[in-house]
């Protein structure tokens, strides 16, 4: 069967071809995304209850949901944020399967629907969101900008979202600054009170204008006829003529009131390289091909931008995800062909340029057949798969190095092609399935992993399982074929064979001087190699190494946080904002801003966003970086004093964003409790421990301060006196003050909001608002004797975590500083020793990076033992033997003190993903040992004492180790030293594996042959 098939070149060849030119084709159809796309198993619930406050949100809405939920199993935390008119929940479940989640979703939808009776009528049903990595941040930010904040900009908006959300692969747009249109009806109160009118029987006058009312149905002889009483169309020209019964004489609503077609109140404001705009964040589904997505949105903007003359609106891109997504597709795709480069090179050293050119094409066929799997799997392309890639990149001819090597030992020797290839296969045959499969069983384990960064971690050990699967295939079939193809003969010897053939012997002398120098002082030796790993550990325990556990490449962005006093308007915000531009714009190169968007009124954390009159941002668009272009996060250091010196706000707070996983910030501490007062006094406490750690920076909190409030509470009995009804004073104060909705009408394809609402007038003090004579059978009535008015300070956001009073305070980690397991060790041990006899009722929630950094480093500890147990299992089945498989597993710290040693010396943080180039090594540094031991056992079992075994298989296996050896860091030697572009995913797992790799080769030629020879 096998010498069928290894002479069959027509079946081989085409074979070839097919997966070169399928996988070409999977290749190019793989949609491109910058993360896999995976769901957090998170659920946001919103909930708004217009015009209250958030004490009113917390005991409306906040409370009762809370209490509906308490019963959902499987959750990890349930935090929610009560504001002024929205509550908001968030909802973390356990790593639980997806059936699981559907589930407790379903029952999750099902509790909140059973709790909207005890819910306000005002309230909205509450809207229930799945958090995704392809919805929790936009693919695209862009801006629709006008000449002024006027009814234009918000139709010429309107009309663009309604656009985008139908492009294909849109998931859905959130605007900032698009306001709702409104038909107000303004009434002054004077004239109002002088026609002895209240609010409340103008507002019931407006609803009447436009109520549907369906009559029901009448017999007519024998026909059924239906009655419906239908309601005005929204003219505002036609309301204004609206009669009205008063007491003295019939007046109409223009008499009393304006009436105009209007936007309502901002909330929010934008303004985008200052001028008035709209922002509107795209949000991609999860399948959708980023990089298609983004295109098809351009042509969009493009088409727009060239009828600007007539929209009077221009669209600009702000931010899109296309750079960091097409930059990592580039680098990978220019290292691997350096790779290849300096493979073939490689194997053209040591085996000439046919064989190694039959060798370097294994790489391109092994990687056409991956990408062919994955995109019939239904994968994307995005950085974890290429991670993957990257990975294994240098161990793709490892096993066929091994398996040619054997070969071309045999054709040189005078073999026939044919036989050599056969002869070879039987000798390294299951030495080489026995490397790839301890590589494989390294690996495996890590699909087991937990939490968020095992989901978004899982398609790297598949990418790495199934490439190396496929290398056999190409190791044992595609290689000898084409070599017996090529019908490599070696009668004649080059030039180039005898200077190869002279320099192997010179190595193999060389390697044999020094490891008999080696063999006659084996104690010393050892003590050498551990003294290097026991170095290595020191510089672990030292803090030498510097820990970054989510080490990302940082997006082309940043956000500027600014807090103003509670009591500030968002148009006073906004102004802050836009002094805030000016500064950036003077110490920022031109070249380097694509666009800046400031806006307040709103705030975007890592989290979530957070909203408030007091909130503003500035959202800084980079262009991508040029040659010695500065990095973002010099950009921000560089920013950060003339930024301070900006008066006015409260606090002001830089935010850098980076691809990986979602995390929260470095430090991120709940500080819970059950009285407002003394969480809020704790918070401060916290903050002022943050402030004298060096190195901890843009610190923060989520709590925010209240403006102030008037609370009024209703006089019944006084009420009952003036013969008034306590829902009209009650109706009445919210219209003197947001007004109030009495209709929502179909309009121009948009839902139309019918407001009445006193029209603006100068306050002096806020008791004025009760001057409001309200008329009654008893005469008229001032509001402020009906009501008990208290004046005091509102709060702005109030906040549980897991059904408790809290307050988050947040804050980041300078580049040199201490590391986050580090940081909230030193936190934690000074708020124990300062403060937590004074706050004995509060306690602190560390969860957040440092939880996931916790929970990741335990499983991938125990997922390794077990990869190792497997790994022995297999070594064990192979030689038959329970203690060789401990004599090559000795390779594993060996590659582990390299792994230091190249980390150190390199200035490479280590990361979560760099701990994954450990475990490829684990895989790698094993192989050299097996091929050694594997050729010792077979001279030994040839009647070869052992000295001699030992030395002849040290010398026969000297030149594939060293090729497999090259190979591997050849594929990888442009990404360890960023010859090809720099990353910080990247370039870390590379330089683990070369440095680690190098090293264990050196240590493994000498410990094995010693230990091998020692303890047999």
């Amino acid at each position: 069967m096998i010498r069928r098939l290894l002479t069959n070149h027509v079946l081989a060849n085409l074979s070839f071809l097919l997966v070169l030119v399928v996988g070409a084709i999977g290749y190019w159809q793989l949609p491109r995304q910058q993360d896999p796309t995976i769901n957090f198993n998170w659920l946001a619930i919103t909930t708004a209850l217009p015009g209250a406050a958030a004490e009113d949100v917390e005991r409306q809405v906040t409370n009762p949901l809370e209490d509906a939920l308490r019963a959902i199993p499987d959750t990890m935390f349930v935090s929610s944020n009560s504001r002024e008119n929205v509550s908001s929940l968030l909802i973390r479940f356990k790593d639980i399967d997806s059936r699981t989640f559907d589930k407790h979703v379903q029952s999750v939808r099902r509790e909140l629907s059973n709790a909207e009776d005890e819910l306000p009528e005002l309230a909205s049903s509450p809207f229930v969101l799945e958090i995704t990595s392809a919805n929790a941040f936009p693919t695209v930010t862009l801006a629709v900008v006008g000449t002024a904040n006027d009814e234009n900009l918000r139709r010429q908006a309107f009309a663009i979202r309604q656009d985008l959300e139908l492009l294909h692969g849109v998931d859905r747009v959130d605007p900032i600054g698009l306001l709702r249109p409104e038909l107000q009806v303004r009434f002054d109160p004077a004239r109002l009170a002088g026609q002895g009118l209240s609010p409340v029987q103008l507002a019931d006058a407006v609803a009447l204008w436009f109520r549907d009312i369906a009559a029901g149905r009448v017999s007519v002889e024998d026909q059924a006829w239906l009655v419906r009483l239908i309601g005005r169309e929204p003219d505002a020209d036609a309301l204004k003529q609206l009669p009205l019964v008063g007491p003295a004489e019939h007046i109409r609503l223009a008499d009393l009131a304006e009436v105009r077609q209007a936007r309502r109140d901002p909330r929010q404001l934008a303004r985008v390289n200052g001028r008035p705009a709209v922002l509107m964040s795209v949000m991609k589904q999860g399948d959708a091909n980023t990089l298609a997505l983004v295109a098809r949105i351009q042509d969009y903007l493009h088409g727009r931008n060239r009828l600007g003359n007539q929209t009077g609106v221009e669209l600009i891109l702000v931010d899109d995800q296309t750079i960091p997504t097409r930059n990592a597709i580039r680098v990978m795709q220019t290292n691997a062909l350096i790779g290849l480069t300096l493979v073939l090179l490689v194997a053209w050293l040591f085996l000439g340029f046919r064989i190694g050119l039959l060798t370097a094409i294994g790489i391109p066929f092994i990687l056409a057949g991956t990408f062919l799997v994955l995109w019939a799997a239904g994968e994307t392309l995005n950085v974890v798969v290429l991670l993957g890639v990257v990975i294994v990149l240098g161990m793709l001819v490892d096993d066929a190095v091994v398996v040619v090597e054997s070969i071309y030992y045999r054709l040189n020797r005078g073999s026939p092609p044919l036989d050599a290839c056969l002869g070879a296969m039987a000798e390294v045959g299951r030495p080489v399935v026995s490397a790839v499969l301890t590589t494989m069983a390294a690996f495996l384990p890590l699909m087991l992993l937990p939490g968020i960064l095992g989901q978004f971690m899982k398609v790297i050990p598949m990418v790495v399982c199934l490439a190396l699967a496929i290398s056999l295939l190409e190791a044992f079939w595609m290689l000898p074929a084409h070599v017996l193809a090529a019908r490599v003969r070696f009668r004649r010897h080059s030039r180039g064979a005898r200077f190869r053939r002279r320099m192997g012997r010179r190595l193999q002398q060389l390697y044999l001087r020094y490891l008999l120098k080696a063999m006659r002082r084996p104690w010393l030796t050892f003590g050498l190699i551990g003294s290097l790993f026991l170095a290595a550990l020191l510089s672990l325990a030292m803090g030498l190494i510097r820990m970054d556990f989510f080490a990302s490449d940082p997006l082309r962005l940043f956000y500027i946080t600014l807090e103003m006093p509670a009591h500030t308007r968002v148009q006073d915000t906004q102004a802050k904002v836009q002094q805030l531009e000016r500064i950036v714009r003077a110490h920022l190169n031109p070249d380097d801003i694509r666009a800046i968007a400031g806006y307040g009124g709103q705030k975007f954390t890592d989290r979530e966003p957070l909203f408030g009159d007091h909130y503003g941002q500035l959202l800084v668009g980079l262009t991508p970086k040029r040659q010695g272009g500065k990095e973002v996060a010099e950009i921000v250091e560089r920013l950060r004093q003339p930024v301070a010196s900006l008066p006015g706000p409260l606090n002001l707070s830089f935010l850098t964003l980076a691809g990986g996983p979602p995390v929260s910030r470095p430090i991120s501490i709940k500080v819970r409790g059950n009285e407002v007062a003394e969480v809020t006094r704790a918070a401060q406490a916290l903050q002022t421990l943050l402030a004298d750690i060096d190195g901890v920076t843009d610190i923060d909190n989520d709590a925010g301060g209240g403006r102030m409030a008037l609370t009024l509470s209703p006089d019944y009995e006084a009420i009952i006196q003036a013969g008034l009804d306590p829902l009209q004073v009650l109706r009445t104060l919210n219209l003197l003050v947001d007004g109030e909705l009495v209709a929502d009408i179909q309009h121009q394809g948009q839902k139309l909001e019918v407001r009445v609402q006193a029209k603006d007038r100068p306050l002096t003090d806020i008791e004025q608002l009760l001057a409001f004579q309200l008329p009654g059978p008893a005469g008229p009535a001032p509001l402020s004797q009906l009501v008990h008015a208290e004046r005091r300070q509102s709060q702005a956001n109030i906040r549980h975590y897991n059904f408790r009073r809290a307050i988050t305070v947040e804050a980041s980690l300078a580049e040199g500083g201490p590391d986050t397991l580090a940081a909230n060790r030193l936190i934690r041990e000074r708020w124990d020793r300062q403060y937590q006899a004074r706050f004995a009722n509060i306690d602190l929630d560390f969860s957040g990076e440092l939880d996931d950094i916790q929970q990741s480093l335990d499983a991938m500890g125990r997922l390794f033992l077990l990869g190792v147990g497997v790994m022995y299992l297999i070594l064990g089945t192979q030689f038959n033997s329970y203690f060789q498989p401990l004599l090559i597993l000795t390779t594993v710290p060996m590659a582990f003190t390299g792994v230091v040693f190249g980390l150190l010396l390199s200035n490479n943080p280590l990361s979560l993903y760099t701990l994954y180039g450990v475990v490829a090594l684990a895989g790698i540094a094993v192989n050299s040992a097996i091929v050694l031991i594997s050729a010792a056992n077979q001279r030994r079992q040839a009647g070869m004492g052992l000295l001699h075994a030992t030395l002849f298989a040290a010398r026969r296996r000297l030149i594939p180790i060293l090729i497999t050896s090259l190979t591997t860091i050849a594929g990888l030697f442009s990404l360890a030293t960023g010859l090809a572009g720099h990353s910080l995913i990247w370039g870390p797992v590379a330089t683990a594996i070369v440095w680690g790799l190098t090293v264990s080769t050196l240590l493994t030629l000498f410990a094995i042959p010693l230990l091998y020879r020692q303890f047999n």
